[in-house]
């Protein structure tokens, strides 16, 4: 059962997450305090090879088959994009989990991104499918996933300009 359809306006936010107050008017409009900064650089675009400026990271690209590519063995912007907002949002979990007290021990977060036509352009879609197995009380799940969607990163930068659906399985 889905949490959201699409990203909540402030008052669904607020219904959702039990009247607890967050402005995102204040968050949103804040100047970001960079700590870290990730630099990779892609050569030959969807079809190419993308690496890191640290070395950590090399990956060769393929375009999937259902875009109309050769479906070949490396990964795609839409894999790499669905496990780094998988991760971060499990890091916003951890972060809520830890002030609300709660136990996100075994929990999962399955990062499902699609991409397609929007008009003469391309978007995509995030599906966010999050198990959290020592939370039973569903209301307390539903909190913590609100609160959590309010803290990742990868949820702030899309809010407003992707659909993102959270479901709790």
């Amino acid at each position: 059962m889905s949490l959201y359809a699409s990203t909540p306006s402030g008052s669904e936010w607020q219904a959702a997450i039990g009247g607890f107050h967050l402005d995102m008017n204040e968050t949103s409009a804040a100047t970001v305090k960079v700590l870290y900064t990730a630099e990779s650089t892609a050569t030959g675009g969807r079809a190419g090879h993308a690496e890191s400026s640290d070395g950590r990271l090399r990956v060769d690209l393929s375009v999937p088959s259902e875009m109309g590519g050769d479906g070949g063995p490396g990964t795609n912007p839409e894999q790499l994009f669905a496990a780094g907002y998988a991760a971060c949002f499990q890091g916003a979990m951890g972060v809520v989990a830890r002030r609300e007290k709660l136990s996100i021990e075994g929990s999962t977060v399955t990062a499902r991104v699609g991409i397609g036509p929007m008009g003469q352009a391309f978007g995509i879609t995030v599906d966010l499918r999050i198990h959290v197995p020592e939370i039973p009380d569903r209301a307390d799940a539903e909190k913590l996933v609100a609160l959590a969607h309010q803290v990742c990163p990868y949820s702030n930068a899309t809010r407003n300009n992707v659909d993102v659906t959270l479901t709790i399985v």
